[in-house]
């Protein structure tokens, strides 16, 4: 018997399948998030993760099976394995993303090799119970996969509950790695203490501490490892960085040729904005949406309150309401003096209200109608942002829009990625926009496209002369349900602005032959096909 209380043993040995069930689900979450993170693609890596730890569990527990004869030090020498593998995964490939370029390939090894050492777990405890006390394998295989699966609840909830706010995602590897270690080794070889020889006994108690060094020391230079491997992804100094609970939010600073300053905002190693050029995008975006009713006017995600500086330069706009989901951002724009004077303090406003939630969600409830929507999101890169490109979603804004009311689409590159663009287009109309899709070059993104959508028979006003978009005239097919396309203009009214002036207008309408609408299909919740578009244009080249 390992012990003279045998039911103390048995319930110290399932607390330890509890603890390690919670660090190795902690370990598949933490490859999930970094993958999410640093690639994007959230469904492609949680699917290669979980497939790959999957099968690798079945390889594992097979090859566990020659072990049982000595499953007491064979068990605490693959806990400490996992602990020392898992804890520092996040680690290691955040390094090696940043100083190899290699991701993919790295992150399939590692979680093959977690998921080998979790699945050879299993076959070892169930030995070490019935070394404790003797029950029908059903009996015993029920015992051991309840406390399992709760321990998997528990590391399930802890990880974005605790983990990640606490400690962050590398630490929080390294944290998981220590507990691994504790109760994989030293739990079982104090409860089995008198069935292994002293030397053994204290070989894999020294095993336990060198991990448990390797591990801690590792935390120690965990934010400088950190600082130094993120400043190797972006080509300018970092100024800020902070990852929030949705994002990695980094600001570079750097003198273009010129001598301007050039602050530089990604989120997620994702470009938002260059303060060299980043005018010319949102002019573009915002202000042929505003030349008509526009006392209320909604700006869904730009958090950095660029779009909402131009809609303020409106002295008739009465309310702003900016909804981002990442209020870190927001308060960046409101508190940063760098990103405050780009956007000219438009937080500060008392016009702007800055609600902090899921755009979709809100939407559905929201206080309409607005006379004006500016949809500033980041590209349709995987699911969450595809979200805001669907049919569901332009019908959901539809609703809270002002019969006359307009809607400004940020659409992506009609250049570098045009099924994708013209899909944002076809989603429009098959919500029941009419658009007018236009193109201007910002040189920090290369050539960009809009799309303006009305309602049909929305915005005719005969006091202002439209501008009719040349693109239909050249050959492209009439935007929306075959009515006349949105018109694109600027206000009478309109503030004088940097870039954009009718003659740019007229011209940002016409398309090369090769740009011209595209046959694709319109994006939904269920069919979400503008991130298939997006990602093998912008991953192959178009």
């Amino acid at each position: 018997m390992p012990s003279s209380r045998p039911r103390l043993a048995r319930a110290l040995l399932l607390f330890s399948v509890f603890a390690c069930a919670a660090c190795g689900l902690a370990y598949e979450l933490a490859l999930v998030t970094l993958g999410s993170y640093l690639v994007g693609n959230t469904v492609m890596q949680t699917s290669l993760v979980l497939s790959v730890m999957v099968f690798a569990m079945g390889v594992g527990s097979l090859a566990a099976k020659p072990l049982q004869r000595r499953a007491v030090g064979a068990f605490a020498l693959v806990e400490g394995l996992l602990a020392l593998i898992g804890g520092l995964s996040v680690l290691v490939l955040y390094a090696m993303f940043a100083w190899l370029q290699v991701y993919t390939p790295a992150m399939i090894v590692i979680a093959f090799v977690v998921g080998v050492l979790i699945g050879a777990e299993i076959p070892l405890l169930m030995t070490l119970l019935q070394r404790i006390r003797r029950q029908e394998a059903g009996s015993a295989v029920a015992d051991m996969f309840a406390v399992d699966y709760i321990g998997a609840l528990v590391g399930g909830l802890c990880f974005p509950l605790l983990l990640l706010p606490v400690f962050g995602q590398l630490k929080g590897a390294l944290v998981v790695g220590a507990v691994n270690a504790v109760f994989g080794i030293a739990v079982v070889v104090w409860i089995f203490r008198r069935q292994l020889r002293p030397i053994v006994r204290t070989g894999l108690l020294v095993v336990m501490a060198l991990v448990l060094g390797m591990l801690g020391t590792a935390y120690v230079l965990a934010d400088r490892i950190e600082v130094t491997a993120r400043q190797q992804l972006y080509r300018d100094p970092i100024v800020h960085a902070v990852r929030t609970d949705y994002q990695e939010v980094v600001v570079t600073e750097a003198f273009a040729f010129t001598g301007a300053r050039d602050m530089r905002l990604f989120l997620n190693g994702d470009l938002q904005f260059s303060s060299i050029d980043e005018y010319r995008y949102h002019e573009a975006l915002v202000h042929p949406a505003m030349a008509g009713p526009r006392s209320r006017v909604l700006v869904l995600g730009g958090g950095d309150a660029l779009a909402v500086r131009e809609v303020l330069k409106y002295d008739d706009v009465e309310s702003v309401t900016l909804v981002d989901l990442d209020p870190e951002v927001t308060e960046l724009a409101r508190s940063w003096e760098p990103l405050r004077t780009l956007n000219e303090d438009a937080l500060a406003d008392p016009r702007v209200e800055v609600v902090n939630a899921d755009a979709f969600n809100w939407a559905r409830t929201a206080p309409g109608p607005y006379d004006v929507v500016i949809a500033d999101f980041p590209d349709p890169e995987d699911a969450p942002t595809a979200k805001l490109y669907s049919v569901e979603f332009y019908t959901v804004v539809d609703q809270i829009l002002a019969d006359d009311g307009a809607l400004a689409v940020q659409g992506g590159s009609p250049f570098f990625a045009p099924r994708s663009y013209w899909s944002i287009d076809a989603t429009l109309a098959e919500a029941g926009f009419t658009t007018t899709p236009y193109q201007v070059d910002v040189p920090s993104f290369g050539n960009w496209g809009f799309l303006l959508a009305r309602t049909p028979g929305a915005g005719e006003d005969a006091s202002s002369p439209a501008v009719v978009p040349a693109s239909t005239a050249a050959g492209a097919p009439a935007a929306g349900d075959g009515s006349a396309p949105a018109p694109l203009r600027l206000a009478p009214d309109a503030p004088p602005l940097r870039f954009i002036d009718d003659a740019v207008l007229e011209a940002a309408t016409v398309f090369p032959v090769d740009r011209r609408r595209a046959d694709v299909r319109p994006s939904t919740l269920m069919d979400p096909v503008v991130v298939q578009y997006a990602r093998s244009e912008w991953e192959h080249g178009g």
